[in-house]
């Protein structure tokens, strides 16, 4: 198969940034100078009102080329769909020439849809039905990642069924220490509901290699979520790369592809550093020369699947200040949109960097008066809080905040229908031009599809 390469790099594409060895200068994220995606965040409230999501495509470019400058050139980038499939993302990064990493028949169809070429497509999940299995051979796309044995025997007879032989990476489960050669990164394998042990990698293997509907061409291992240190993910990819080259050799098939999954990381709170690209970049040379000079890997390609690292930061929840108030001694602002839009917070624990973008408090200096402050939305539950006692100066009712790096895993993890709020609207910017990528849905919208009686009509 041939690389994901375009033939005549232009300024925007990944080829051009590897032969341009560009990095950031600066932290590359949406907020800068107190603007958002180098508009003024009032003038963004007021043509979509709040709260809204806010995308800055071109900080998407800058974390894409700067992570395939760092990457030696066997490297190719599928770009996880999950954290953030809206169609104006997919758009640009199909332009770039990246491919994508979907898990779900949904997800393919959006992507077939943003013009992504199917043939830089892979296919991953752990619960694939009969029905996105045939759309993925259908479509035609790099590779299917098997993660059972039975999976692989339905994934034969639907191939079989469609007269059309289906490429297949073989998922191993992270879990299994003896597969890693002890080498773990820290994260949740989801009590073994993904990829098989060795035991299964071999039969697994074995029944690819004698179907004449299945071509095995590698190995897929996912490590963990938001790494930032370099030194466990290119650990993860070497380990990852000796199991491939393990499983080829004994079972009897040609290398072609290994897929270390994603999980590159990006900072959310101020102390959190950012992935040092020089570092991972180093290292994972060392690991492309040494698979150069083994006859067993010198053919195959490594596939990353970054998604919070392209577009986490590239992401603000613009919101607006209803009510400012103390309580206990304790300052407490009250927003327009809470954890129903933004969950992770709630979610994971971790709270996400806020700033007040407007009024006397506006920046993230020295503004006088910078006190403890609590951050929340409007819901009816003690989970809404974007940040406890972050220190800033109180603002007041009116004035907007942003909550940062919410490009990757903010709308479409939400939890929209609580409390029938309306949906806020997605905003893409590219080059300093604005539009709704999806608009604000109101409640009536969804409330308008239920049905009150048996036998009645909607609304």
């Amino acid at each position: 198969m041939s690389p994901v390469r375009e033939p005549a790099p232009s300024a925007g594409d990944p080829a051009a940034a590897r032969a341009r060895g560009d990095r950031p200068a600066v932290r590359n994220e949406v907020l800068r100078d107190g603007r958002l995606a180098g508009i003024e965040p009032a003038l963004l409230a007021d043509r979509f009102g709040t709260p809204a999501y806010v995308y800055d495509l071109d900080v998407v470019t800058g974390q894409a080329e700067a992570l395939l400058a760092a990457l030696p050139a066997r490297f190719d980038l599928a770009y996880a769909v999950k954290a953030n499939p809206n169609l104006a993302v997919l758009r640009h990064l199909a332009a770039m020439g990246l491919g994508a990493d979907v898990a779900s028949g949904g997800e393919l169809r959006h992507v077939l849809r943003a013009g992504l070429d199917p043939a830089h497509v892979v296919m991953t999940g752990p619960g694939k039905r009969d029905e996105e299995l045939a759309a993925a051979i259908e479509a035609g796309l790099r590779a299917v990642t098997v993660e059972s044995v039975g999976e692989l025997r339905r994934l034969a007879h639907l191939a079989e069924g469609l007269g059309r032989p289906q490429r297949v990476l073989l998922r191993a489960a992270v879990a299994d220490a003896a597969r890693l050669e002890r080498v773990r990164l820290v994260g949740d394998d989801g009590a073994g509901k993904f990829g098989m042990d060795l035991r299964d990698l071999r039969v697994a293997a074995g029944e690819a290699v004698a179907s004449p509907w299945l071509e095995p061409i590698g190995l897929h291992a996912f490590g963990a979520s938001n790494v930032t240190d370099p030194e466990a993910l290119a650990a993860h990819v070497e380990a990852t790369v000796r199991t491939a080259r393990t499983l080829a050799t004994e079972v009897g098939f040609e290398l072609r592809l290994v897929d270390a999954g994603g999980g590159l990381g990006i900072p959310y709170e101020e102390h959190e550093a950012e992935l040092d690209l020089a570092a991972l970049g180093a290292r994972l040379a060392a690991l492309s020369a040494r698979m150069e000079a083994d006859p067993a890997t010198r053919g195959a390609r490594l596939l990353l699947e970054p998604g919070r690292f392209l577009v986490g930061p590239a992401g603000a929840y613009l919101a607006r200040v209803l009510e400012r108030k103390e309580v206990g001694g304790r300052q407490v602002a009250i927003l327009d949109g809470g954890i129903h839009h933004a969950l992770r917070p709630a979610l994971v624990g971790q709270q996400h960097r806020v700033r007040v973008l407007t009024g006397s408090g506006a920046g993230a200096g020295a503004v006088p008066g910078r006190l403890p402050v609590t951050v929340a939305g409007p819901l009816c539950t003690g989970l809404d809080v974007f940040v406890r006692a972050a220190v800033m100066a109180p603002p007041d009712p009116g004035d907007l905040v942003a909550v940062l790096d919410v490009g990757a895993y903010g709308a479409t993890e939400s939890m929209p229908l609580f409390l029938s709020h309306a949906m806020p609207p997605e905003v893409a910017v590219r080059g300093g031009e604005a539009w709704a990528a999806r608009p604000r849905i109101d409640p009536d919208t969804w409330l308008g599809w239920q049905v009150g009686e048996p036998g009645g009509s909607q609304g």
